[in-house]
Parts: C-alpha cells; sequence; structure tokens
C-alpha cells in the first residue's frame, strides 16, 4: 500500500463521534479522524515495514496516520534528529505513547534519547522520556540491572513536576522499572522512599502510587 492510499482507508473510516470520545480522555482533535487503533494495526499489517513510508504518514499531519507511522518504521533506521522531531510534533499524549512503545524503544538510541528528554522544559518531549523508560523495562530483555538503576535519579529530578501528562509517566516509568525483577523492585522501593520525602504533592502522590503496587507484589 502506498501513503495515498493509506490515507485514503483512514479517511473512508472517519468517525466524529469516536473524535468527540477521544476527546474526552484528553486526546487531540486537531487532524483526529476517529479511527479505531485496530484497523490502524490492521493497515499497517497490510503495509508492512518501511521507514520512506512512515515518513509519508507522519508528514501528513493526521493523528491516525502517525500512529500507523510508528508501526511501520524500521527501528535500526530511525535517527536522533528523525526522533527530536517526531517528538517535537507531538500534540497528544497517545501519540506520544504509541511511538515511545511502538517503535522508540526498539531503536538503537532509546537509552541517550530518554536520558535527553528527562531534562526537557516542554511537556510532550517530558511525557516521552518516561514512556520510554516505562517501555524500556519491559521489553530491554538483555539490559543490565545497572542500566535501569541509572534512570532512578532522572526519575526523583523529574518527581515535581506538576503537569499531569508528565507526572504519570514518571509514576509509570517507577513502577515499570520496579516490577522487572526482585532487585530492581527493591531499588524502586528505595528510590520511591527518597522521593516521597521531597515537599511535594506530586512527588508523594508519584512514590506513595508506587509503593502501593510495588509492595504489593509478591
Amino acid at each position: 500500500m502506498t501513503a495515498p492510499e493509506i490515507l485514503a482507508a483512514l479517511r473512508a473510516q472517519a468517525n466524529p463521534k469516536n473524535v468527540a470520545g477521544m476527546a474526552r480522555y484528553g486526546i487531540s482533535t486537531t487532524g483526529t479522524l476517529g479511527v479505531p487503533v485496530v484497523e490502524i494495526r490492521r493497515l499497517a499489517k497490510q503495509a508492512g515495514r518501511r521507514h520512506e513510508l512512515a515518513a509519508e504518514l507522519w508528514a501528513s499531519g493526521i493523528h491516525e496516520a502517525r500512529i500507523l507511522a510508528t508501526i511501520v518504521d524500521d527501528p535500526a533506521l530511525v535517527t536522533r534528529r528523525q526522533m527530536n522531531r517526531w517528538v517535537g510534533d507531538f500534540d497528544s499524549w497517545d501519540v506520544c505513547d504509541q511511538a515511545c512503545q511502538n517503535l522508540f524503544r526498539y531503536t538503537p538510541l532509546a537509552w541517550a534519547m530518554a536520558a535527553q528528554w528527562a531534562g526537557a522544559r516542554r511537556e510532550f518531549p517530558r511525557r516521552a522520556a518516561f514512556a520510554l523508560m516505562a517501555g524500556l523495562a519491559v521489553k530491554a530483555k538483555d539490559a543490565p540491572d545497572e542500566d535501569f538503576e541509572a534512570l532512578l535519579p532522572l526519575i526523583a529530578r523529574a518527581a515535581t513536576d506538576e503537569r499531569n501528562l508528565v507526572k504519570k509517566a514518571v509514576n509509570w516509568a517507577l513502577r515499570a522499572i520496579g516490577k522487572r525483577n526482585p532487585h530492581l523492585r527493591r531499588a524502586a522501593i528505595a528510590a520511591a522512599g527518597n522521593i516521597r520525602t521531597i515537599d511535594s504533592p506530586v512527588a508523594r502522590w508519584i512514590a506513595s502510587d508506587a509503593l502501593r503496587e510495588l509492595r504489593a507484589r509478591k
């Protein structure tokens, strides 16, 4: 399938009612057609993995086409420049998370970009940092514990960010690292304990929520 064919297929399934429902969950309605993710994935399967196609779909600015682009792109061909450009284009949490979980976490640059974006001022790049950390905790099977322990100070430094999309991603990353294995569970619990002492309601929420889950795990 070509990019014009995919875009035509997406537009043919546009559903304004779905767009309204997505808006209630804080998803941007700009360029959004309301096509279900299951249909996006069906089209992606037909298209196959193609780096050039992903670039065309992303350039369309259509919400669903950008999610599809994160599925069909080739992680081995993704560059630092592309990752920074796409992160700069994020205008919705779902596109941010889809990019991190479908594509970015599989690239050779994943660890470096997570660390870079953790210090970003803008909301979506910073969310991407911690969504990416959470993704690595699940999929980077061969990564040593030390790599994840090195992320915990970055999590602590972002724990006072009051923006809802950031604080939830920080919490997500902390919990995901702690669920990786018993050693990292202890490390995450210790990190959460330190975060909870910070004089910040956001930090206390992040820590308490993470501790509730991590301490309950056998």
